[in-house]
């Protein structure tokens, strides 16, 4: 399992796209995998034969857990390349079938306090110790917001070492902790509802890893920022002019299609930097200004929703923008997404409007501040003062 950034502890392997006995190029996408941060396709480290898979579909395991092994030409050198992020090959003995896994981003005693370390007796460290600094951001994140005191689920972590993860603290948040769990305070009334049961004739399928990871953040960001919502009309009419005069001159120029979220984004952009509260993070009691523009788009999947996140957004032309729309669309469709195309947001734009909507509330994408919804774009009459002062339609 790849360490697909820092921050991420596990990973769902949710498709296998070879089966065993199945031959494989260097570099062929061989299974997908999902993170709280992305779905991406993971490429074979080696050519070879697939010889064994020990990870089923839609289980989740820590990051350099081995998911598979591929054996290898006989006789051929294999060696795990130390600053590759690509996954690693561990060499065995034999046939030498090669081990699936990703190496660290740092050296062991350098790991992030939210990488798994394999258990080792007489550390000396209390479990306590453990999960207060072995558990993932978002699992001590989720753990605060609900008052539970991590210390109280001893024996119940299913991480390395008792790690708690994820999916140990909300299986535990909904089937009720015991008395004494809780610290002082308790979590928002109606934050669990009941659960559903099927009715005969139904279908019941298990939940995407991202759309149950959708539905965790966003409640997250709802309890964590006070959503304030304010609706304006605008008057794209000199734009849609300009839009349908350049159109096949800017394709034959860039080979793009020129839509209005381009537009969109450049007014936005000018807008932060007029108002760059708007452009911010909040950190604690200090509120952090950027002086980047990294501009998220929500994109929509046929699994979920992604955003990846135009960088330095300011800097780029309406050609660039589009150039930038349409690649991270498209690979975010095809999985091939890095970590770091969905990170370091500053402000983030949703176009619901495409679907016809013609407004909504859109959740923040933490830790920003603000977030954008793009309503349908249609023709309607208003009245406007002519140039004589008398009122037209």
């Amino acid at each position: 399992m790849p360490q697909m950034g820092e921050s991420i502890a596990e990973g769902t392997l949710s498709r296998w796209l070879k089966k065993a006995g199945d031959e494989i190029k260097r570099d062929e996408p061989i299974f997908e995998i999902s993170t709280d941060k992305v779905d991406a396709e993971i490429p074979a480290p080696v050519a070879g034969v697939m010889a064994e898979i020990l990870v089923k579909e839609g289980e989740t395991v820590a990051v350099q857990t081995v998911v598979a092994r591929i054996e290898t030409e006989k006789g051929a050198a294999v060696s795990a390349p130390s600053a590759d992020p690509a996954p690693a090959v561990a060499a065995a003995a034999g046939a030498q079938p090669a081990a699936v896994a990703a190496p660290a981003t740092k050296p062991p005693q350098a790991q992030s306090p939210s990488a798994p370390v394999a258990a080792s007796g007489g550390n000396g460290s209390s479990f306590e110790d453990r999960v207060q600094t072995r558990s993932s951001p978002l699992v001590r994140k989720i753990a605060a917001e609900h008052g539970l005191d991590l210390a109280s689920m001893r024996g119940r972590g299913t991480g390395i070492a008792g790690r708690v993860t994820k999916k140990d603290i909300l299986g535990f948040i909904e089937s009720g902790p015991p008395a004494g769990a809780m610290a002082a305070h308790s979590p928002p009334a109606g934050a669990h509802g009941p659960a559903a049961s099927a009715w005969p004739g139904d279908v019941v399928e298990p939940m995407s890893k991202m759309r149950a990871l959708i539905s965790d953040h966003m409640g997250v960001s709802r309890r964590t920022s006070a959503h304030v919502t304010s609706f304006m009309e605008i008057d794209l009419t000199r734009v849609s002019k300009i839009r349908a005069k350049k159109k096949a001159e800017f394709h034959a120029a860039t080979g793009q299609n020129l839509t209005y979220l381009p537009f969109i984004i450049a007014s936005a952009i000018d807008g932060l930097k007029k108002f760059p509260v708007m452009n911010a993070s909040v950190s604690g009691n200090n509120i952090i200004y950027r002086k980047q523009y990294n501009i998220a788009i929500a994109v929509a999947l046929d699994w979920g929703l992604i955003v990846p996140v135009i960088k330095q957004a300011d800097n780029l032309s309406l050609a660039g923008l589009t150039r930038a729309l349409n690649d991270l669309a498209a690979r975010a469709r095809a999985k091939r997404l890095s970590p770091d195309e969905v990170q370091d947001g500053t402000f983030t734009i949703t176009n619901p409007g495409v679907f016809g909507s013609l407004m909504g509330t859109p959740i923040i994408n933490q830790p920003q501040v603000a977030i954008l919804g793009v309503g349908a774009i249609e023709k309607r009459p208003k009245v406007m003062s002519g140039p004589d002062g008398d009122d037209v339609l």
